[in-house]
């Protein structure tokens, strides 16, 4: 994989313009995984409903399970990479065990559902924080361009989320393409997607690298060569060793919860342990980049209801129209989001730009804030939905539409920026681990939307459906409250996180 750059990172950092142009490949790269990711993210709890035979409660659970171990396993993937195999090769690998997955899911879903749940977990660690990674290091410390660089970025994660998102649930739902998808095949189809825009995701990669100068190559090249060739043959076995404990894992999901209580508080006694080697201003940003950390978590426990119970919620108790338009619910539930950023990333990021000129920008910890504000105005039109609903419990799915469209200004006010965030507060030797830390509390974030899911979708057991609309409309409405509260202590707390920054912006 390693190969002589043409260019050293100094060069490649004094880039003109607004984006350097590593941005593009990277950005392409992200979008075919993400569609991959995304893609199997809306049919998980569907399919486990309609096609494995759970109830609602044990679906929301063994989601919320499974996220929490892709996102938790980013940590276990980003620390690697660190020490041993070096962003691009960890990547590299992580891509091909998600192509793995993928194509066991499209050969029989039903029998080997979590067999393939497995590797695309396993290879999603590997790959998801590392790209981000090179993101941050195609920039300067302190360039202006880079919350910009990080929104146009994320704009290429939800290009992919959109595709995937939608036409990977339509396919598998048969909303379209009804004549040339056979029934019995619908959910292979829509499966067998991911695995071939998951190996156009690496062709981008590898056809593009040699751009990336030294950025993202082994940590192990002073060594010698056959040590470090056994370093990454290890690496290699045991990630390919583990895949059957985190298939019994996420199958039972009491395991998950004691692996809970343990991967978090393990992971900042790891950070404590390096945090031994670095300056006191550095340990400063690195207690600020932990603030920034736990917060995300309550974000993402709301924020990612969107493949649990708001996907019961969407095919149970939508209507299939916006603005005239006939549209699968659930296929609307999984991709508005990202469609929202598409349009909007860059013109936020542009708006930072422009603000930052005039030195109004506000900082990060503000934009978090906003990030809170913004998840609760939409989950309080989630649950304002529930009075336009008919009597048999099916609500206005173009006024659902309009609540992701708040909530997505909530999630550029905090994941691109949080990601960038990341990269500017930790030493670069150990960013791949405070990235992969950042990915793992969305891994606790998921795990606990699981467990919300399930409250919800518990409490509303043995109604009809209009009945369920109400418990699950007066469930949001809950949420929009704790996310109001979340939001105003992060601006309250501010002037404390900003003395930690050390003058991070």
């Amino acid at each position: 994989m390693e190969q002589v750059p043409y260019s050293d990172i100094e060069e490649i950092q004094s880039f003109k313009g607004k984006y350097p142009k590593q941005l593009w490949y990277l950005f392409f790269s992200e979008m075919w995984e993400r569609f991959c990711f995304y893609g199997m993210r809306g049919m998980l709890v569907v399919f486990m409903v309609g096609h494995l035979g759970m109830d609602e409660k044990v679906a929301n659970l063994q989601y919320g399970a499974t996220q929490a171990w892709v996102y938790a396993f980013t940590f276990i993937g980003g620390l690697f990479a660190d020490k041993i195999l070096g962003l691009r090769k960890s990547l590299f690998w992580g891509g091909i065990l998600m192509i793995v997955g993928s194509i066991i899911l499209s050969i029989d879903p039903k029998n080997f559902f979590f067999i393939g749940i497995g590797f695309t977990i396993v290879g999603t660690g590997f790959f998801k924080p590392n790209i981000s990674s090179m993101v941050g290091q195609l920039y300067r410390d302190n360039d202006p361009r880079r919350d910009a660089g990080f929104s146009f970025f994320y704009m290429g994660v939800n290009l992919g989320a959109l595709i995937g998102g939608y036409l990977c649930i339509a396919v598998a739902e048969g909303s379209m393409w009804k004549s040339l998808v056979p029934e019995h095949l619908r959910w292979n189809v829509g499966f067998g997607f991911a695995a071939v825009v998951m190996i156009i995701s690496l062709l981008t990669f590898t056809q593009t690298q040699k751009s990336l100068g030294s950025i993202g190559l082994s940590p192990l090249l002073n060594i010698d060569t056959s040590k470090k060739k056994l370093y990454e043959m290890l690496t290699f076995i045991g990630s390919l060793a583990i895949v059957p404990a985190i298939i019994m894992m996420v199958e039972n999901t009491e395991y998950t919860k004691w692996f809970m209580y343990i991967i978090g508080p393990a992971s900042i006694l790891y950070l404590f342990y390096e945090m031994r080697n670095f300056s006191v201003v550095e340990n400063k940003k690195l207690m600020a980049a932990l603030v920034f950390i736990i917060f995300s978590i309550f974000f993402w426990a709301f924020f990612e209801q969107s493949g649990g119970s708001l996907s019961l919620f969407a095919a149970n108790n939508l209507n299939n129209e916006v603005l005239g338009i006939t549209l699968s619910p659930n296929g609307v539930n999984n991709a508005a989001n990202s469609f929202f950023v598409i349009a909007f990333a860059a013109l936020v990021g542009l708006v930072w730009l422009w603000m930052a000129k005039r030195k109004i920008e506000p900082n990060t910890i503000v934009k978090f804030g906003l990030g809170f504000l913004f998840l609760a105005g939409g989950f309080w039109i989630f649950y304002y939905t529930k009075f336009f609903a008919d009597l048999n419990g099916r609500t206005s799915l173009g006024l659902f539409t309009f609540g992701w469209f708040v909530i997505t200004f909530g999630e550029l006010c905090l994941s691109p920026i949080g990601m960038s965030a990341m990269t500017k507060l930790s030493p670069q030797k150990t960013q791949a681990v405070v990235m992969g830390m950042w990915f793992l509390a969305s891994a606790y974030g998921q795990y606990f939307a699981g467990i919300l899911g399930a409250n919800i979708a518990e409490a509303s057991e043995e109604s009809t459906n209009a009945q369920k609309l109400i418990v699950y409309a007066d469930g949001y409405q809950q949420l929009a409250l704790y996310a109001l509260i979340a939001g105003v202590v992060m601006i309250a707390i501010s002037p404390l996180i900003k003395k930690l920054m050390q003058g991070v912006k």
